[in-house]
């Protein structure tokens, strides 16, 4: 048993050796391959230095195989000319003007009864019934002005009496006299009252002592979206607090804030687009209405006035949007957007050959001075010249550049 073992060791003791020989042997060879050269001032230099030189001078350049183009889908094209406008960027929120805002208030003291289930955000009609409010001085109102009515038709009545005994000179002038006097102040009495139930939402034709009501009803007084509410069923109002407001959207605008610096080139009818950050990258279209004539010291800015125009976000007061004020149209040579690529303050383009000399594209990096961007295109102004045998990526820059910064790192490392 124990000679067993002893075999099992020595064997593995061979094994080992065996591999370390051989691992030798091979650095030997390897140090052979490479060799030392010893120069006339006994410095010794590594062949091998020379040839690392030499490979890092065939790895510049970025190179793509054409399987690889085709795989990331990389275009090329050509500069194209564009009327592309320039612009003012402002930023704002939507807002409305002083008569888009209505607030619900009743005109008398009294309890809300049979508030209809409104939350914010409904939309109600001009008239639609908010609810009711109660109280018996409503009763007192009409009880009064059939009573006046009563005392206007018994005072016309003898006063025509008078005046024809007045006519026979069997009347006495003095109570004609009166009586007219009565019979006008009693007119403007009721007129008085009458004004004040129409005021409250009773109407007084056909007003009767059967139909004398306890409440009078709580209207929208315009259409729109409901802001907020501040009413509910039993509670007690009066006509100084705010029971609703309503806004009318169809009215709205852009509030705009331009630096100072900008002003002057910005004119009524302006044409300018706009976007709404929190609802995505989608563009909507206004005009310039009016500009403002106050500076804000605080932001160095003064405030556009904007109308939209065509078809139009969701309506949110005070939601932020980023706009576009275009100047004029210009001509410009551009490229898409995707072409242009941006490192710090540098921005370059990448070139490659018209033709491939074999399966490996070459590309170069190009610097350029990128101008305004515009439906997608940006104009681009060269700083180093385009060979006339080279063609734009336009399709694609991004994975050309992740490529050449793929080699940057396998080069440091």
């Amino acid at each position: 048993m124990v000679s067993k073992y002893l075999g099992g060791g020595l064997s593995a003791l061979l094994l080992l050796f065996l591999l370390c020989t051989c691992d030798r042997a091979q650095e030997a060879g390897d140090d052979q391959e490479i060799g030392t050269v010893v120069n006339n001032n006994n410095t010794v230099q590594d062949d091998h230095a020379d040839e690392d030189h030499d490979d890092h001078g065939g790895e510049e350049g970025i190179h793509l195989t054409t399987l690889q183009l085709e795989t990331m889908d990389i275009g090329f094209g050509d500069f194209v000319n564009l009327k592309i406008n320039d612009f003012v960027s402002a930023t704002g929120t939507l807002d409305l003007p002083p008569n888009g805002y209505a607030d619900v208030s009743a005109r008398a003291r009294g309890f809300v009864r049979n508030a209809r289930n409104y939350v914010e955000g409904n939309y109600v009609k001009k008239g639609a019934v908010l609810g009711y409010l109660e109280n018996p001085d409503f009763i007192d109102h009409q009880q009064h002005y059939l009573e006046v009515i009563a005392e206007l038709t018994f005072l016309r009545q003898e006063l025509e009496r008078q005046e024809v005994l007045l006519a026979a000179e069997a009347g006495i002038l003095k109570n004609v006299q009166r009586l007219r006097s009565e019979v006008a102040a009693k007119t403007a009495q009721l007129a008085g009252i009458k004004q004040r139930l129409e005021y409250l939402g009773i109407r007084t034709a056909g007003l009767l002592p059967d139909n004398i009501t306890n409440r009078i009803t709580l209207f929208a007084p315009r259409a729109g979206y409901i802001t907020s509410i501040a009413m509910h069923e039993g509670m007690y109002v009066e006509p100084n607090i705010k029971l609703m407001e309503l806004i009318d959207e169809s009215h709205f605008h852009l509030e705009l804030d331009v630096f100072e610096r900008d002003v002057a080139k910005i004119s009524k009818g302006q044409r300018l687009t706009y976007t709404i950050p929190s609802l995505g990258p989608e563009r909507y279209e206004a005009t310039v209405h009016v500009i403002g004539k106050e500076f804000n010291e605080t932001n160095k800015t003064v405030r556009i006035h904007a109308h939209p125009t065509g078809r139009q976000p969701p309506f949110v007061r005070g939601r932020f949007v980023e706009a576009r004020i275009f100047l004029t149209d210009q001509t410009v040579r551009a490229l898409p957007e995707a072409a242009v690529l941006r490192d710090g303050e540098s921005a370059y383009i990448f070139v490659a050959p018209a033709e491939n000399d074999g399966d490996e594209v070459a590309f170069e990096r190009l610097r350029v001075n990128p101008g305004i961007t515009d439906g997608g295109y940006t104009a681009v102004r060269l700083i180093d010249p385009l060979p006339e045998t080279m063609r734009i990526v336009t399709r694609g820059a991004y994975f050309v550049y992740a490529q050449s910064q793929a080699g940057e790192l396998e080069h440091e490392h």
